[in-house]
């Protein structure tokens, strides 16, 4: 896995991917984003440094690749498919894109944690 630490500021999801997020809340512990991937949309290479509990408003299908544009995960795979209002957790991520492959929004309220 790269250097996450290398990769803080220019690949920060704010920075690289700041579209599709939205700064809603920041301390010296948590980060509250906003992620909205629209139908079709390929989110820009970015990373998510810290571990985050996520909290799913719409769902869609997406395909996650890395920097080499390798498959990291076909949500089409998944069984079963989260449901919405539902909360999960997810690690911090190296450079990565979204590709939103299905007909709806993907709208996720992230919380990082700074400090875990």
């Amino acid at each position: 896995m790269p250097d996450l630490q290398q990769h803080a500021e220019d690949l920060d999801a704010l920075t690289s991917a700041r579209q599709n997020h939205t700064l809603l809340f920041e301390n010296e512990t948590v980060r509250v984003l906003d992620t909205l991937v629209r139908p079709g949309q390929i989110v820009p290479l970015h990373t998510h440094q810290w571990p985050s509990t996520n909290y799913l408003l719409k769902w869609s299908d997406f395909v996650r690749r890395d920097v080499d544009r390798a498959v990291l995960l076909d949500s089409r795979s998944l069984s079963p498919k989260p449901a919405i209002g539902s909360a999960f957790w997810g690690p911090p991520l190296a450079p990565h894109t979204l590709e939103n492959l299905g007909e709806s929004d993907l709208y996720v309220i992230t919380v990082e944690l700074k400090h875990a």
